[in-house]
């Protein structure tokens, strides 16, 4: 796992239940353990510090991709291996999953939702083929992927797209998932329209 890099979508929230940033944490120093370097949205609060702050005191290199406004605003985290300000939001969404082997996401809000879900289709339509992998702490994803499983059911999307994501209720079980992620070539775009 080392030399991997993973983006991870997480929430800036500082009045969420603890455990959430507990995770963050939990999964940041998974990840520096691994020697796999954490991309983020390079923020300094809610699960994004936690993620951030456990990942580089367990030694690990941790890259922040964080729009000119948010910079400009004082939400961006100083003390990261690597700070990239870009000019919006669009170019940080490319930025954080570009060059990256996987996709994480933690619970979080609307913004975390558009990434993850940005993310599953552009593997559906061949633009990116690393694992996606939901942590699903305290049953939080339970409404989302019941609804996946309902655009599958009513064949908005097909059969194979359900092996497009992997769930795990732990921070610790992202790495196995990981590894043991199906390959999603860029061929598998023939069957992205049904």
């Amino acid at each position: 796992m080392a030399n991997m890099r993973v983006c991870v979508y997480c929430a800036s929230s500082r009045q969420c239940d603890p455990i959430y940033h507990q995770t963050a944490a939990r999964l940041g120093r998974a990840l520096a353990r691994a020697g796999v370097t954490t991309v983020y949205g390079g923020g300094s609060v809610g699960s994004m510090g936690y993620l951030a702050d456990a990942a580089l005191a367990a030694g690990g290199r941790v890259i922040g991709v964080i729009p000119q406004f948010m910079y400009d605003l004082e939400w961006a985290h100083r003390s990261l291996s690597e700070l990239v300000v870009v000019d919006d939001m669009h170019e940080r969404k490319r930025l954080m999953i570009d060059s990256v082997d996987a996709v994480l996401a933690l619970p979080g809000g609307c913004g975390t939702f558009e990434e993850l879900f940005e993310a599953i289709t552009w593997k559906r339509l061949g633009l990116f083929g690393g694992a996606i992998v939901i942590v699903n702490t305290e049953d939080f994803y339970r409404p989302l992927i019941e609804l996946l499983e309902r655009s599958v059911e009513r064949r908005f999307m097909d059969e194979r797209h359900r092996a497009m994501w992997t769930v795990v209720e732990e921070p610790e079980q992202v790495l196995g998932a990981i590894r043991d992620s199906p390959p999603w070539p860029h061929q598998n775009r023939r069957f992205a329209a049904l």
